[in-house]
């Protein structure tokens, strides 16, 4: 490569107006000269061409990494398929990308990236977690265009609705949006749980609603301490983010990691029972129980609000936490490089049943929303990023205040998160009558 940039300046320099090269066009000095000029620059091309047709994803030797046979590289010599009307989107595996054709941007080329998702500027030494792309079983999941997503929302608003990785998927859309047009930030509130941004030549509106529940909670207080624990009315929803839907075209809801806590449970005012909470004479009826009723009772109330007539609900499912070697607070850490393979997720546990109690209730919600114009689809991420341990930020999310513990719940930025816009944009396209 020394020799090709020595090469391309030798180049600007015979070329640049204005100054004289000291032999003449027309001498047998010059004529040679300038062919050992073309013979070096087209053995530069040569040589990169040659060494990046051979690339190959290098194999660290971590404890962690999975089999090297059960991973491999994408042929991009192979046509994209994207005839994927028939195709399960969500049933696929993590294949290898050659270095840098993954990436959107970068965490230095998309300015709105918060402190605690940019990894790399935290510190993070490995890049391969950048590198895999999501390849379904019967078709390829076509790559991410910001211009044709500006497209078919323009004029309309989208808003990501739950927790804190409701507001991580949204920083990922806006970094891949960036690309094609600077978003402005419009509004933020004190706490900075509610955002607002807006794409004015399309139009478009982006929100995140931050809602741990989706109904009301408020955290319990023992003897003027805070618990960590919530008492949750589940037949009445958070009016924070309720008060905002007949604004909304598209709403993408997801929750689920706050359940995981030792909530009380009420309804009508009455407490009906409990999660975790080991207190006798109270039923402990289990995360998944408020999970249901959870979902049950927002999309009841789309169904019955008349002002939203018309909306497009998306339902992300549970995307799980990945603690290795202890809880969060219990020196858990993700410090995998490499994804899992497809027979080394396991299935069958809490976090798929929460998947499982997400998809019946957005069934039951589609059933009943096509009768008055409501559309409900489902973005089913649960097996896709179970796959990805090594995308977390792990150590490096630049905490100061709760050093030596492990995010391994939220995603990098980039990293395996824009996935998740690859396959909404797909949806879109799909699923919406108005798009084809």
């Amino acid at each position: 490569m020394d020799l090709c940039h020595a090469v391309q300046t030798r180049k600007n320099y015979v070329f640049k107006k204005g100054e004289k090269f000291p032999v003449s066009f027309g001498s047998p000095v010059f004529l040679l000269l300038y062919s050992l000029f073309l013979t070096l620059v087209f053995s530069c091309y040569m040589l990169h061409f040659s060494f990046s047709s051979f690339l190959k994803f290098t194999n660290k030797e971590d404890y962690s990494a999975p089999p090297t046979n059960s991973l491999h590289i994408s042929d991009q010599s192979q046509p994209a398929d994207y005839k994927t009307s028939d195709c399960d989107l969500f049933n696929g595996s993590w294949v290898a990308e050659q270095k840098g054709n993954s990436l959107y941007y970068t965490n230095l080329s998309c300015p709105t990236i918060p402190y605690s998702k940019n990894c790399m500027l935290n510190g993070r030494p490995d890049e391969e977690f950048m590198q895999w792309r999501w390849k379904p079983e019967e078709c390829r999941l076509p790559r991410f265009n910001a211009k044709t997503f500006l497209t078919f929302v323009k004029g309309k608003t989208m808003a990501f609705i739950g927790d804190s990785l409701a507001r991580n998927h949204m920083e990922s859309l806006l970094c891949l949006l960036s690309s094609e047009e600077s978003p402005t930030d419009m509004y933020k509130d004190v706490e900075d749980k509610f955002r607002t941004w807006l794409f004015r030549h399309h139009n478009f509106t982006l929100m995140v609603l931050r809602t741990e529940f989706l109904v009301f909670a408020t955290e319990r207080i023992i003897n003027g301490s805070f618990t960590g624990g919530f008492d949750l009315h589940l037949d009445k929803l958070n009016g924070n983010w309720t008060q905002h839907l007949p604004n909304i075209d598209y709403a993408i809801f997801s929750d689920g990691h706050w359940f995981l806590r030792p909530n009380y449970l009420y309804e009508n005012g009455n407490l009906i029972g409990c999660v975790y909470c080991g207190e006798a004479g109270v039923q402990d009826l289990g995360p998944g129980y408020a999970i249901r009723r959870a979902f049950q009772a927002a999309f009841n109330y789309i169904n019955k609000c008349v002002e939203c007539s018309g909306i497009v609900v998306l339902l992300r499912t549970f995307s799980a936490g990945q603690f290795e070697q202890g809880a969060w607070n219990e020196g858990g850490l993700c410090n995998r490089t490499r994804p899992f393979t497809r027979e080394e997720v396991k299935i069958g546990d809490q976090d798929w049943e929460f998947r499982s109690i997400q998809i019946e209730e957005i069934e039951r919600a589609k059933e009943d929303g096509e009768k008055i114009g409501n559309m409900f689809e489902l973005m089913d991420v649960t097996r896709a990023m179970l796959m990805r341990p090594d995308g977390h930020p792990g150590a490096y999310w630049g905490n100061k205040w709760m050093k030596g513990y492990s995010d391994c719940i939220h995603w990098c930025l980039p990293g395996p998160i824009d996935t998740w816009n690859e396959f909404l944009l797909e949806i879109l396209r799909k699923k919406l009558p108005t798009f084809h």
